[in-house]
């Protein structure tokens, strides 16, 4: 399995455990926690940059180009970021879920529109069968799921983003984050001068990880940028159910919340086309070895 692929498991496996570090950090309103976890970030991603003493190489491929691509990256961030944390304190935690079922199609599909990737035949069946489990989920949820919906295309579109952006990793993700840092601290600082800013009031425990949010930010952003450049959007696209199926598994077994006949049927169909595409593919490379096609 090369490089990419171990990458982009990795980020989307931490993600799957997102549920119990934001439930840790409820005390806080969700728009605090976005601008926290730029903030923290920002400061985490510099201070590797400044170790790596890979400064003066981010400062000489700055242009305009490259700083409205990682701008457009960051207010993405914000937009899935916010609209998560907002569904998750708010009791939308499957719609919330489900946004992360349909985010793999859109990448696929955006994947095939704009950088022409092609899938073989039996990708395209994995495809539609996991399209045909989103659509009987979207179906039984009983209106459209509209923060679904945004959590999708906010994610793909910034998966898109990532696989044409030109830097590495750890200064692409440095850039994105640090072209919002200064709004998120005066977003912070005002809160504080309001009265109602969460850092420093809550519990201490609470205090450390919101401090914390930085690393358990960046670690797999930058594990998700590496592996966006590195692997098609269409093998990106399906290894990202990685982090829907543990939430799930999160909530079902350690949150005991209800799971449903209807999202049975609807997991099952998506987990069959997981293991269709897992075992094509498997087919496929050592049928071809090295020089099978990556899309």
């Amino acid at each position: 399995m090369n490089k990419g692929v171990l990458s982009a498991a990795g980020a989307y496996a931490l993600w799957g455990f997102f549920p119990i570090y934001f439930k840790a950090i409820h005390a806080a309103p969700a728009d605090q926690i976005v601008a926290h976890r730029f903030a923290w970030s920002f400061l985490f991603l510099i201070a590797l940059v400044l170790l790596r003493r890979e400064l003066p190489a981010l400062r000489a491929s700055l242009n305009r180009r490259t700083l409205l691509t990682y701008l457009g990256a960051g207010i993405l961030l914000v937009g899935n970021w916010g609209l998560y944390v907002w569904g998750v304190n708010s009791d939308h935690v499957i719609e919330t879920s489900l946004g992360y079922f349909i985010n793999p199609l859109v990448s696929m599909l955006l994947g095939v529109v704009f950088l022409k990737e092609r899938l073989r035949p039996m990708q395209w069946l994995a495809v539609a069968m996991a399209a045909a489990g989103v659509l009987y989920l979207t179906l039984s949820f009983g209106r459209p799921p509209w923060i679904a919906l945004g959590l999708a295309l906010t994610f793909g579109f910034y998966g898109l983003i990532k696989k044409l952006a030109p830097l590495d990793a750890l200064p692409g993700l440095a850039l994105e984050t640090g072209s919002l840092f200064a709004l998120a601290v005066i977003y912070l600082l005002a809160a504080e001068l309001r009265g109602v800013g969460s850092f420093g009031h809550v519990a201490p425990q609470t205090n450390l990880l919101i401090a914390l949010s930085g690393i358990i930010t960046a670690v797999p952003l930058l594990l998700f940028a590496e592996g966006a450049r590195r692997v098609p959007l269409s093998t990106l696209g399906l290894l990202q159910y990685t982090t829907p199926t543990l939430q799930f598994l999160i909530g079902v077994f350690l949150y005991n919340e209800p799971f449903t006949s209807h999202q049975l049927i609807g997991f099952s169909v998506i987990w069959l086309a997981l293991i269709l595409f897992s075992t094509e593919s498997l087919i496929t490379t050592r049928r071809f070895g090295a020089n099978a096609p990556a899309d």
